[in-house]
């Protein structure tokens, strides 16, 4: 078994700890304001700190909580650099700390989800780990019919810890409103967690993944692969080759950068038009450079069921923003939900919170940068910039939660692979009514 804290009563305490430090932190940066240390100063370290125990505390629960800081990691992006030092530590740490389960505990898995008689399904298997993850992890085999496969494998108990996570995170969601007014906090709790357990359900996750692979088989920019067998606990699907993208946001030359970063583009773009599927996990580790140079893409577990496409009210609002037609814009926010009724709003200030959107969609190509996003960052996270307080005030409805979420990660994706792309193109291809 591994070592992942699976008692509710301390994990929720742990988890609550969280805005309780906080709060402490605050208010012990107001005495030093009040006896004469700098505004700025102390704000960097309130942050520093709570960015430590955060991430420390996510890292070590797993679970839920650990895939909550996985997903924040893209973020890092946006952070200033005076405290980016601090966040990239921890965050290193939380993606690499995922505990290995012993061979005896692998055995017994796969004895359950395949069957007493699952090692006469592979040639080989190697009981070491290749990759692990929050809820699971992946080893390396040989299938009966010499294919290399991927054996990814859930954590026992990991359901139960993931939904401890969501449920506590539920408990708090006063304290969520509280930040954010504008926010109708309990449908978006209730579509996390729906979304969360059909997460941990593998056998979801692999008629997402054979969608996926029959949508783009035999696709000259991408590979999906195939799944051979699957459990609720458990997926076979083929071996991928490659290296992961990460390695091209580290060590990358220009023309990798924008090469890899439009095909990561358009993959997250393409995805509801050819398969009726977005992928909503847009973390950098689920994507592999292959040897013949396409890409290879992973983890199906976190999906959007989009059977007719991205919503035509995106296309539409997103162009009228790109024109500056602030009114129209919040008009349609409102049809859409994410402005909520009795909220009000300037729409000028409004339209300049979206400008991290609607700024790539203006140009044929965009180059992404960590500066450019940091810039943006800087601006609505200042307090005395009344953008700021009209970022409170956006609501996300629950059937966008999972669009939004690739469309914010993947722009700091983009922006840590500094690629320049054809934003423009890549949007009229496949975003309905952007281009009418």
């Amino acid at each position: 078994m591994t070592d992942l804290p699976r008692r509710a009563v301390t994990r929720s305490a742990r988890l609550a700890a969280l805005p309780l430090g906080y709060a402490g932190r605050t208010a012990l940066g107001f005495g030093k304001k009040v006896g004469g240390k700098p505004a700025e100063a102390v704000a960097s370290e309130i942050q520093q700190r709570t960015a430590e125990q955060v991430f420390k505390t996510l890292g070590e629960l797993k679970g839920g909580a650990m895939k909550f800081g996985q997903a924040m990691s893209i973020a890092e992006v946006a952070l200033p650099e005076e405290i980016l030092a601090p966040y990239r530590a921890t965050l290193t740490k939380l993606q690499d700390a995922a505990p290995a389960m012993p061979a005896d505990t692998v055995h017994k898995q796969l004895a359950a989800a395949l069957g007493d008689d699952w090692r006469d399904r592979f040639q080989e298997f190697d009981d070491t780990p290749a990759a692990a993850a929050s809820i699971g992890q992946v080893h390396r085999a040989v299938w009966r019919d010499g294919r290399e496969v991927a054996v990814k494998i859930q954590y026992p108990g990991a359901g139960k810890a993931l939904m401890s996570d969501l449920n506590q995170v539920s408990r708090m969601a006063r304290m969520f409103a509280s930040m954010s007014p504008g926010l109708d906090i309990k449908p978006l709790l209730e579509e996390l967690k729906d979304r969360a357990a059909e997460e941990l359900d593998y056998l979801s996750e692999s008629n997402y993944q054979r969608t996926f692979a029959v949508a783009f088989d035999d696709d000259e920019d991408f590979v999906v692969p195939h799944v051979l067998a699957a459990s609720p606990t458990t997926v076979v699907s083929e071996w991928l080759e490659g290296y992961p993208l990460s390695r091209v946001i580290s060590d990358g030359t220009p023309e990798e950068r924008d090469h890899y970063g439009t095909l990561y583009l358009r993959f997250l773009m393409s995805g509801p038009a050819r398969a009726g599927l977005m992928h909503s996990d847009p973390h950098p580790g689920n994507y592999r450079v292959l040897p013949d140079g396409r890409l290879g893409v992973l983890d199906f577990g976190a999906v959007a069921r989009l059977p007719d496409g991205l919503p035509p009210s995106m296309g539409h609002l997103l162009r009228l923003a790109t024109e500056g037609d602030a009114a129209a814009v919040v008009e349609g926010l409102r049809e859409e939900g994410f402005v909520r009724p009795g909220v009000e709003v300037d729409a000028e200030q409004l339209l300049d919170v979206l400008r991290p959107f609607a700024e790539p969609a203006e140009h044929e190509y965009f180059h992404f940068s960590r500066e450019w996003m940091r810039s943006h960052f800087t601006r609505l996270s200042d307090p005395r910039n009344p953008d700021m307080q009209h970022g409170f005030k956006f609501n996300l409805p629950p059937q966008y939660m999972l669009i939004h979420r690739v469309w914010l990660g993947g722009i700091g994706v983009l922006s840590q692979m500094d690629a320049t792309v054809p934003m423009r193109g890549e949007l009229e291809r496949w975003l309905p009514a952007f281009a009418t």
